[in-house]
């Protein structure tokens, strides 16, 4: 059973039962080191079935699935609705949710020096819907909103507008999602953005909105404060950090079942995660960890050495007690202090705004924090390119990179998952 949600910071309790529960109810415009993680006895998925659509195969585990139950809805019903959204999710897309691919990648296995019982296994998401994982995260918030609209608990017109600060793979997920369910979405961009996808943002019909940074501006994302504005207007929180909507991470979790399923006689020892946010790795973390409990493999969180703001959250956690840690956000996370480079633009997030999940997921596990050089960034996503046949960017290699930075130290006979997750986009609008 899912009960709701409990801060992990200050302790307090969310129904799960409750309308829109974006964030702690503690969570104030000057207090922000909040965040909501599920409390749930539920069992993940057993095993993987003929269904293809993970939010119909995993339902009866998911947060959204139980509000709707709590509030009356049958669980034919709530299929329904998930097979609905997603074919009007393919209409816009061309595709709609799937479970995704796990293979092990031979020639890249060999080019790294794995021997046959080793070697690296890669869950291919550049396939997933708008080309990466992060649908996954909101398509846990859109049905949430959906079934609040067919409750009637959600004023039907105008329709709330949704927000998110991002300008990549986020925004083009929350801009298809949106488009697909006809709800006005505003994104939050930097004037840097891609301008191709700026442009796709456009002909989603999603809001752009440039965000320079401002003399006035606190540290942080200029993106994220003006994100937040809009949210402090009634716009409801359509991103992937976890502190700003709950509801994200319990997307996040598909990934880590289905891994688990795909992978339970694989006996797998690491993976390596990109890491921006930390939403990725901390939904995919905690489902590896319930699907495969004691022999879910190491979580290793990868950053680039010009953005890293988890490897000193980590270290300041391990200090503290990683029990304590959200207890003391301020001392653990905090907006990196320079402009964040690397090629790996998608994981350079001034802050890992789910580092408390990202710690956690890691300690479970016997995993911890890679921060690779900017050569190794480059390096694997030129192996994956030559030696694959995914076409991803510098962000969805970014795992690899972290392998690259620890080969050293891993055994040849080491089964390594990679997660691929990021089209490159490289037309001109």
């Amino acid at each position: 059973m899912i009960a709701g949600w409990a801060c992990a910071t200050c302790g307090q309790s969310v129904d799960v039962a409750t309308p829109s529960p974006w964030r702690c109810p503690n969570s104030t415009s000057t207090d922000r080191a909040h965040v909501l993680r599920l409390v749930s006895t539920t069992r993940p998925p057993p095993a993987l079935t003929t269904e293809t659509n993970p939010f119909v195969w995993a339902a009866p585990s998911m947060a959204w699935h139980a509000f709707a139950r709590s509030h009356g809805l049958t669980a034919e019903a709530c299929t329904a609705l998930a097979r609905d959204l997603d074919s009007r999710i393919a209409e816009v897309d061309g595709t709609g949710f799937r479970v995704t691919p796990l293979h092990r990648a031979g020639a890249l296995s060999d080019q790294l020096g794995f021997d046959q019982s080793g070697g690296v296994w890669i869950k291919d998401e550049t396939g997933n819907v708008s080309g990466s994982h992060k649908a996954r995260h909101l398509m846990s918030i859109l049905l949430h909103l959906e079934i609040c609209n067919l409750l009637g608990l959600i004023p039907p017109s105008p329709r709330p507008r949704l927000a998110i600060a991002s300008c990549g793979n986020a925004a083009l997920a929350a801009a298809t999602l949106a488009a697909a369910a006809r709800w006005p979405l505003d994104v939050f961009v930097p004037p840097s953005a891609n301008a191709h996808v700026v442009n796709l943002l456009k002909r989603l019909a999603a809001t752009v909105v440039l965000c320079p940074r401002r003399s006035d501006d606190q540290a942080g994302d200029p993106c994220l404060h003006r994100f937040r504005e809009q949210i402090a207007q009634g716009s409801i929180p359509f991103g992937v950090q976890g502190p700003e909507n709950a509801l994200a991470l319990d997307g996040g979790r598909t990934i880590g079942w289905e891994v688990a399923a795909q992978a339970a006689n694989i006996g797998l020892d690491r993976v390596y995660v990109q890491v921006g946010g930390g939403a990725l790795v901390t939904g995919m973390g905690d489902g590896l960890i319930e699907g495969l409990g004691d022999a879910a493999p190491k979580v290793m969180a990868v950053q680039t050495a010009g953005c890293a703001p988890l490897d000193r959250a980590w270290r300041a956690a391990v200090a503290l007690g990683i029990e304590r840690a959200p207890h003391h956000w301020d001392a653990c996370m905090w907006p990196w202090e320079v402009e964040p480079a690397s090629a790996a633009r998608g994981i350079l997030d001034d802050e890992t705004y789910d580092w408390v999940g990202a710690v956690d997921v890691m300690a479970r596990t016997g995993g911890g924090p890679v921060v690779s050089p900017e050569s190794d960034v480059l390096s694997a996503n030129t192996l994956v390119t030559v030696h694959t046949s995914i076409d991803a960017d510098h962000t969805g290699t970014a795992g690899l990179a972290g392998l690259l930075t620890q080969r050293t130290a891993v055994d040849d006979d080491e089964r390594i998952l990679l997660v691929l997750s990021g089209i490159r986009r490289t037309a001109v609008p």
